[in-house]
């Protein structure tokens, strides 16, 4: 800018000098600054040439200020290809590595219609470039679990569906939100670990239908021994009556993987309807008292009457009776167990808090999974199956609930279930 007012200030003396020679001094004047302005608008039209004309376009040359605003909109320009050659370098190898995917990965604007998709999306839903883009998606994947979970959300939880156009291949759905609620899907197929499950239940539920046959004639032939406990001898009667526990143990056990494997394979006998809960809590109180009588402890119950549940009685009586069962095995003599049942705004609640021995934080994790136990031995000497938590995670994702777990070693546990708001009736 210093050189630019020197040469504006060389122009106007040169002017003033003619002026005075010719004796037009102020013409003159304004005829050398009317010259210094139409020079910059002719740089000015230039510079607009040139910037509407090809990026590949040579530099007009210039001197001055001029010049360097060529010079400086030249590299801002140079630098600018380089990045958008940069930014399409990257965009290129992102759609080949996500073309080369064996997931479906579909690309969803806001308002719910296709706007890119993988090739595997076409192998696993079908989808034809010229033909679906700018569809809604509800319309191509018709299922109505699929449009309720699409319109609906949240998308927590994945979706298994089977395919569209394969009704014997298994989808996981899972979709999430960006931008301007744009969603990306993702779906994979999960048609072997889906038949390894199945296979996995049926065989866990035709064992255990196989077992309680030979359990039965067992537990029979024990009854009708040891009702003749006076004419046996003390050894023989011992034998006899650890055989009857272990028996009723596997009997236990059987009636809980039969009880779990029906949760799994979504086969119920009864409907949803009002469930009157402080009615089964007390009753489940009163078990709680019989089942830990010697141990001596407390069982209160504070219950919102009138408060009920929709969901399925039997399945929720399965679940509740596991919680306060676990609080009375582990729970010291004299120990207490407290028993809630509430509603708020957004949720009800039941909880079953106990002030026994507690569980450390890394197991609390996986507490729900079957047979997962904290302490062997001490389980096995409760004579738990190992499977009541996993009934318990069963049936609340059957009433779209969750457990929160709260304990700490030697200062007691806290189960509490959560229900939605919208299951409760009064």
């Amino acid at each position: 800018m210093k050189q630019e007012a020197l040469r504006l200030l060389s122009f106007l003396t040169a002017s003033a000098l003619l002026g005075w020679l010719t004796g037009h001094p102020g013409w003159a004047f304004a005829g050398g600054f009317l010259a210094y302005i139409v020079l910059h608008l002719r740089q000015l039209e230039r510079l607009q040439a040139w910037l509407k004309g090809s990026h590949d376009a040579d530099l007009p040359e210039s001197t001055g200020v001029w010049g360097e605003i060529f010079d400086s909109i030249h590299a801002l320009r140079r630098d600018e290809q380089r990045a958008k050659g940069s930014l399409l370098g990257i965009i290129e190898r992102a759609r080949a590595s996500v073309a080369a995917l064996k997931e479906a990965v579909v690309l969803i604007d806001d308002h719910g219609n296709l706007e890119w998709w993988n090739p595997a999306a076409e192998q696993l839903l079908g989808l034809q470039t010229v033909t679906d883009t700018g569809q809604p998606v509800t319309n191509l994947i018709r299922d109505p679990v699929f449009i309720r979970y699409f319109e609906q959300g949240p998308y927590e939880e994945s979706l298994l569906l089977p395919s569209p156009i394969h009704p014997a291949q298994q989808l996981q759905f899972n979709l999430t939100r960006f931008g301007r609620n744009d969603r990306l899907m993702i779906v994979t197929d999960i048609t072997r670990l889906h038949n390894l499950e199945q296979m996995r239940k049926d065989f866990v539920a035709n064992v255990s239908h196989e077992l309680r046959t030979p359990l039965t004639v067992l537990t029979g032939y024990l009854e009708t021994l040891l009702g003749q406990a006076d004419a046996l001898e003390p050894r023989w009667l011992r034998a006899l009556q650890q055989m009857d526990a272990q028996a009723a143990r596997m009997n236990n056990l059987v009636n809980d993987l039969l009880l779990l494997s029906r949760l799994e394979n979504d086969a119920r006998e009864q409907e949803p309807r009002p469930v009157n809960v402080p009615a089964l809590l007390a009753q489940l109180r009163s078990e709680a008292l019989a089942f830990g009588l010697e141990k001596w402890q407390t069982v209160t119950l504070d219950c919102e009457e009138g408060l009920r549940l929709v969901g399925r009685e039997d399945d929720l009586r399965s679940a509740f009776s596991n919680l306060v069962t676990n609080a009375v095995k582990y729970t010291q003599p004299t120990g207490s167990i407290r028993l809630r049942w509430w509603a708020d705004a957004e949720h009800v609640y039941f909880s079953v808090q106990d002030n026994g021995i507690g569980i450390d934080a890394q197991h609390i994790p996986r507490l729900t999974e079957r047979f997962y136990r904290t302490d062997v031995a001490r389980s096995s000497a409760t004579g738990g199956t190992g499977l009541g938590l996993a009934i318990v995670k069963h049936v609340l994702l059957d009433h779209r609930a969750r457990l929160d777990i709260q304990s700490a070693p030697g200062k007691g546990s806290t189960f509490t279930c959560v229900f939605p708001a919208a299951l409760a009736v009064r």
